[in-house]
């Protein structure tokens, strides 16, 4: 079996050509069955093969696995997925096979590779991308197995290591550059746009401030009154964002929207109102929801996500020490996958052997079953019949022992019969 992975990231694309890659949860089951039915397409030679897409405002990454690695095919896939070629998509790309696979997905759930040095949030962005790839029968028992691996891992490095010990969420950040803007934080509006996990969390790390007024812009009133609720805040529907949107003076925004949903002239507007009053605007959106024109105006401060690349990574030569340790995890979980992975290969592993061992015993089973019940049905003694049933059992599972052992040569007897100890023998007093 093959295992390969297709991906890009903050480390090797840059904003907007990720932007381009993105995929909103909703998104992810179409595309799955869309790729799968590609690969069946494509010559009929990968009708089996199993998908799952990773996509966050940091990465997208396709893993598949099957019989066959066809790492080309998913390029081109991807690359028209997003309106490229695959030749203007591949030099941002990167393609990752076998235990390279497994060692990019543990470090990627562990928070090694992300933007934020071990931030947690993006565990749970694989567990929602592995639970809707198997709502849409797109994961198998390969894939399965790499992504169950890798959570068991990063729990083992959360907790074994101090890898999340002062790290600087993007939340955090962005107060951070908040509060180098104004002088007290407690006297601003802040509007937050989208009601997501990043909102949320950003929504969490300014309420800790008690800023002057707090208001949700959502699409859908329902989730924003429910996020709304637990902040004492107020809520706005998206439609009447730029009709207020000078009343604020920081906006952050992270919506699933694929074009922006805050335009150069509804932020131009708004400093007139504001007479040019300054506005802190985060925009943690993949693709964008701010307009990046809006960054060249004199009294906007605008940060995207990579711009805050910089602040999130205070603190990591004071982890230096806990990524070393995580690494030697990594390597640990990296050996036994691959292990797992050679004893299901059918050209030299042994869960083919395994299951002819299942399906011979299956049918002595049934052989003497079936005598059993034919003898109780003559009226028997049942005592007899159960002795019969079980001597036969033990008959059929010694007699190639048996006869190994009696046909082995003189040179061949020592190792036959240390085999055979191995087997039947193991655990038993001599």
């Amino acid at each position: 079996m093959a295992v390969w992975a297709l991906g890009i990231n903050h480390h090797t694309a840059p904003l907007d050509l990720r932007g381009r890659f993105a995929f909103a949860l909703d998104q992810i089951a179409p595309s799955l069955q869309g790729l799968r039915q590609s690969f069946g397409v494509a010559g009929g030679r990968h009708p089996a093969v199993e998908t799952a897409i990773l996509s966050t405002c940091n990465r997208t990454e396709i893993y598949c696995a099957a019989t066959q690695a066809a790492p080309e095919h998913t390029l081109d896939w991807l690359a028209a997925s997003g309106g490229v070629s695959a030749q203007q998509l591949q030099p941002h790309a990167y393609l990752l096979q076998d235990d390279r696979v497994a060692r990019h997905a543990f470090r990627v759930a562990s928070g090694l590779d992300s933007m934020v040095l071990g931030e947690a949030q993006i565990l749970g962005q694989m567990k929602n991308a592995v639970r809707v790839a198997e709502g849409a029968g797109a994961l198998g028992s390969t894939l399965n197995q790499l992504f169950q691996r890798s959570f068991a891992v990063a729990k083992e490095v959360r907790t074994s290591t101090d890898i999340g010990a002062h790290s600087i969420s993007m939340a955090a950040a962005a107060v951070r550059l908040a509060s180098q803007l104004f002088e007290d934080l407690g006297q601003i509006r802040v509007l937050f746009v989208g009601a997501g996990e990043m909102v949320e969390l950003c929504a969490t790390h300014f309420a800790a401030k008690n800023p002057r007024q707090m208001v949700i812009a959502n699409r859908t009133m329902e989730r924003g009154e429910k996020l709304a609720a637990r902040f004492d805040a107020s809520v706005m529907r998206l439609a009447d964002l730029p009709e207020h949107l000078h009343e604020f003076d920081a906006v952050i925004s992270c919506t699933a929207s694929q074009l922006p949903i805050i335009g150069l002239g509804a932020v131009e507007r708004a400093l007139k109102k504001r007479r040019h009053r300054p506005m802190f605007m985060v925009d943690l959106a993949v693709p964008r929801d701010i307009e990046p024109e809006v960054k060249q105006l004199t009294d906007v401060y605008l940060y995207t996500v990579d711009d805050l690349a910089g602040v999130v990574q205070t603190g990591q030569a004071q982890r230096e020490a806990a990524v070393q340790q995580a690494e030697a995890i990594i390597d640990v979980g990296v050996q036994n996958f691959m292990h797992w992975m050679d004893q299901r290969d059918p050209a030299g592993g042994v869960v083919p052997l395994i299951r002819q061992l299942n399906a011979r015993a299956d049918e002595w089973r049934a052989t003497e079953l079936a005598r059993a019940r034919k003898r109780l049905a003559k009226g028997e003694d049942i005592e007899a019949v159960l002795q019969a049933l079980s001597r036969g059992l033990t008959q059929k599972m010694l007699h190639g022992a048996m006869v190994e052992l009696h046909s082995a040569s003189p040179d061949e007897r020592a190792h036959t019969t240390q085999a055979v100890e191995r087997m039947f023998l193991r655990g038993s007093s001599r």
